[in-house]
């Protein structure tokens, strides 16, 4: 009997048959798997990652292109804080900036001379380290509170309330405190109509930085709850549990498991609001202005605005305003590193 060749009397295929289909397979495996060990890796292909969100950057493009336009292109009008600019001398403004000459640091060494300056740095100040200690902690003494609450449907109606003053505009909040706390409001009048002096809150220079505080907490304190109780929910129920059967009492519990909970949070928050000392506001001290006189009420924010927009010194209040934005920054990277050596991520990582 004869056999031909390439074949076995058994009728098996030969090695070098069976050995092709097993390399292709395996060349096809390790092609395959490699898109996955990079996957594994953390190092997704770009082309990989635009397949896979796509949508989701064609859904943040029209904001990144607001946040382009309305933000990071007027950076570069900070150029006229080292120029003499006016914006007469060519037909528009963004000419009139080459036509405009230079002055160097002339702006910022009259910045620095200006005691009208260094009163609203004061008064900035001040009302931030007001708010850092009677406005910050609000919304996490807030949150533990309803948090707290067992019935969902008294949660749901106290966040409601609380929420609902952030939608006011500061308008509509001052008066609303002119109401009550006003010479003519609601506190006051009754106050005359049972026979003692009323009082004019409202006017008071002394007790304004109080009351902006206290404008501040009513509006914004619920809406600030909303990260703490994002937070919160995250904590798992086993913790409450397990300590609630070691016989941890609600303090214990809040103490060991809520505020380490809330720690990177808080930690995060914070290191945010220093960076932002020096924007304690606009629109709520130029309302009340004119009732407290500028003494009180000027801060940085509002002292710009009068300089530039009022009195058309564009290069100083741009100068004033760079100068701000520089010592902001310096106030986040100093506040993140604090975070860094009490052991949280703060902004970013090391």
């Amino acid at each position: 009997m004869s056999v031909t060749a390439g074949s076995r009397p058994d009728g098996a295929r030969p090695a070098a048959a069976v050995e092709e289909p097993s390399a292709a397979v395996a060349a096809a495996t390790v092609k395959e798997s490699v898109p996955r060990r990079a996957a594994k890796a953390g190092k997704v292909p770009s082309r990989v990652r635009w397949r896979r969100d796509r949508a989701l950057i064609l859904m943040t493009t029209p904001v990144i292109a607001l946040l382009l336009l309305f933000n990071y292109v007027p950076l570069l009008g900070n150029v006229v804080a080292f120029q003499e600019y006016d914006p007469y001398v060519s037909g528009n403004g963004i000419t009139a900036i080459l036509h405009s000459p230079w002055v160097g640091l002339e702006q910022f060494s009259r910045m620095l001379d200006d005691p009208l300056f260094w009163s609203a740095t004061k008064n900035t100040i001040v009302l931030f380290a007001l708010q850092l200690v009677l406005f910050f902690p609000v919304p996490i003494v807030l949150a533990l509170v309803i948090n707290s609450v067992i019935r969902p449907r008294v949660r749901a109606v106290a966040q409601a309330i609380m929420y609902l003053p952030h939608f006011f505009s500061w308008v509509l909040v001052v008066t609303v405190f002119q109401q009550i706390l006003g010479g003519a409001g609601i506190i006051a009048q009754t106050l005359e109509k049972h026979g003692w002096s009323g009082f004019d809150l409202m006017t008071d220079a002394d007790l304004f930085k109080y009351l902006v505080t206290a404008q501040a907490v009513w509006k914004d304190a619920g809406w600030g709850i909303i990260v703490f109780l994002a937070a919160l929910s995250a904590v798992s129920t086993d913790l409450y549990e397990a300590a609630a059967m070691d016989g941890a009492g609600r303090w214990r519990r809040m103490w060991h498991i809520t505020l380490p909970a809330l720690r990177p949070v808080i930690a995060l928050l914070l290191v945010l609001r220093v960076g932002d000392a020096l924007s304690v506001g606009f629109e709520q001290f130029l309302l009340q202005r004119y009732a407290v006189g500028a003494g009180a009420s000027e801060v940085l924010d509002t002292y710009v605005w009068n300089m530039g927009i009022q009195n058309g010194d564009f290069s100083y209040a741009a100068a004033v305003g760079l100068a701000k934005g520089l010592i902001g920054v310096c106030l986040v990277l100093g506040a993140n590193k604090f975070a860094h050596l009490l052991g949280e991520q703060g902004v970013y990582k090391k």
